[in-house]
Parts: structure tokens; C-alpha cells; sequence
């Protein structure tokens, strides 16, 4: 039912039907333009439904009235697992409906919340409610807008979640300060899987912050840095921080695609020999080959380095 043009009136219209409905168990109303006044009826009709348990209402301009009303919905539903709301235009006022219901909620496992339009206030409130959630698994919230002070209290509250495993901040402002939050977080949750940083500002400083935490992390899978301006130095950083970890869970590292010298290619060489099952590729689209002790070569081709079977797009 995505992009069926449904709007507030078809949305009112359908939840009357799936009142009482116990055959359908996802439910796609994505691209809708739904809005606050739709939302409202799709989120009365999950009060009573107790069978739909995969919601997406991806860009439906819910704003704050849809939030109020997913939020009042989730502290009474207990049979939603996922639940896509991303490109919603929430903003900070939003996030303090969605933050009790993140805190309350404890059956949501998978949420997405990116491509809306969140500052630094909701860092502040999203992250407390991140620590203090039981039940979230997956949490994206890219394309939003936390800069500096916003994304660190964000990142506050995963140090504290003992239950979040994947969790994608991509393309935002996080900068060394939220890389520094990253860092520390790292150090200190042994829980957490996955975490893509992409494009966010990360410099050297960042991501040496960053390399700090990996040098304690035990679980973390796959890291994706990509699109940050971390130069050799960085790389290089999160590189040694691998090598002085020797129960790091690392399986995959997605580093920015820059120049590489001699010590970059030494060490990819290095950790390569430390481990062998690691997936390390470089912006995926030049391929490292060494020449002679002295000089690397770049060519135009898909960047593996490790077991190129494993290699994911």
C-alpha cells in the first residue's frame, strides 16, 4: 500500500478496517502523505490491533502531531517489533514524544528515525532515552542534523544501552566532539555490532578518539568511516589500534578513500598478516598494489583488502 495515495482520509478510512483485522502482519504505508492527522487514526487502529508487528511510514510529513500520536500508541502496544519513520520531518519538539516512547517501549527492536529533521536539543533528549531503552536492537538515525554537543549527548546514551547492536549516525555533523563521545562509548559498551559514521566531519583528532575505543572494544563487527577527511594519519591511527587489539571483533572496516603512503600500505599489509579473515577496503573503488618496497600504485578498481569473497557492496 506504499505510495498509494491514501492520504489523512484513506489513512482514516483503512484503520477502521484493520481494526479488527488478525491476517495482516505488515503494514506498508509508506509515501502516503499521511501527515499528523493520518498518523493519528493509524495510530489509534495499534492500540487495538495486537497482530501487526512490522509498521513503515516512511515520508508521510507526520510531524509533531504524528509523533505525539506514535508515542501515546507505543506505550500501549506490545506487538510492533519494527517501525520505519524516517524522512518524517521530526524535529527537536518531536523527539521529546518519541523519547518517551523509546524509554517506555520495550518490544520495538528495530527503528528507524533518518532523514528528518533533528538538531542538537534532540541529541540531548534521544540520548537519554537510548540509555535507558531495554528492547531497541537497531536503531538508524542518519541524514538528521547533530552537530558537536548534540551528537556527543546522543552518543552518551549508547555508552549506557546494554542492548543496541547496529546502530547508523551517517551523514551528520558528529565532528571530533562526537567522535571523542564515539571513542569514549566504545571503550565502554560490549554490546554494539555495527556502527556506520559515514560522513561526519571526522578529522585526524576524531578519528584517533575513535581508534582509542577500538584499541578496548571486544564486539564491535564492522565499522564504516568512509567520506571523512581522516587523511593517512587517521587511518593509519585506527589501523594500529587494530593491531594492539588482539580481541578486537573487527570483520569488516570500510576506511575513507584517500592517497595512500608508505606507512598506510605497510600497516594494511600488517593487520592483513594479524587477520586474515578481516574485510579492510578503502572508499571501494581503488584497488592497493605494491610495486617495490618504496612505492605503491593506485588503480581504478573495487579497494579489498582480506578475504575478497566476503566482499559486500
Amino acid at each position: 500500500m506504499s505510495r498509494s495515495g491514501f492520504r489523512a482520509t484513506g489513512a482514516k478510512a483503512l484503520a477502521l478496517s484493520l481494526m479488527v483485522n488478525t491476517s495482516i502482519l505488515t503494514l506498508d504505508l509508506s509515501d502516503n502523505w499521511l501527515q499528523g492527522e493520518g498518523a493519528a487514526a493509524v495510530a489509534e487502529m495499534l492500540k487495538e490491533n495486537c497482530y501487526i508487528s512490522a509498521v513503515d511510514l516512511s515520508d508521510n510529513k507526520l510531524g509533531v502531531e504524528g509523533a505525539k500520536a506514535f508515542s501515546a500508541m507505543l506505550l500501549e502496544n506490545t506487538t510492533i517489533v519494527s517501525l520505519q519513520l524516517s524522512g518524517n520531518e521530526f524535529d527537536d519538539q518531536a523527539a521529546k514524544y518519541l523519547a518517551d516512547a523509546i524509554t517506555a517501549n520495550s518490544k520495538v527492536e528495530i527503528l528507524d528515525l533518518s532523514y528528518n529533521m533533528f538538531g542538537d536539543k534532540a541529541g540531548e533528549i534521544l540520548g537519554t532515552a537510548i540509555a535507558e531503552n531495554i528492547g531497541l536492537k537497531e536503531l538508524k538515525i542518519s541524514w538528521n542534523h547533530f552537530h558537536s554537543q548534540g551528537a556527543a549527548a546522543l552518543v552518551k546514551g549508547l555508552g549506557a544501552n546494554v542492548f543496541l547492536k547496529v546502530l547508523d549516525v551517517s551523514y551528520n555533523g558528529f565532528g571530533n566532539s562526537g567522535a571523542a563521545a564515539l571513542g569514549e562509548a566504545l571503550k565502554a559498551n560490549n554490546v554494539l555490532e555495527e556502527l556506520n559514521v559515514r560522513n561526519n566531519h571526522i578529522s585526524v583528532e576524531g578519528a584517533l578518539h575513535i581508534a582509542a575505543g577500538l584499541k578496548e572494544n571486544k564486539t564491535l563487527k564492522r565499522l564504516d568511516m568512509t567520506r571523512n577527511p581522516m587523511q593517512s594519519e587517521g587511518c593509519c591511527g585506527v589501523l594500529k589500534a587494530l593491531q594492539a587489539n588482539s580481541g578486537t571483533g573487527i570483520e569488516i572496516l570500510d576506511l575513507p578513500d584517500i592517497p595512500v603512503n608508505k606507512e598506510l600500505a605497510d600497516l594494511c599489509d600488517a593487520v592483513k598478516i594479524l587477520f586474515p579473515n578481516l574485510l579492510l577496503r578503502r572508499g571501494g573503488n581503488t584497488k592497493l598494489q605494491r610495486k617495490s618496497p618504496l612505492k605503491v600504485e593506485l588503480q581504478t578498481q573495487p579497494k579489498v583488502v582480506g578475504n575478497s569473497q566476503k566482499a559486500v557492496a
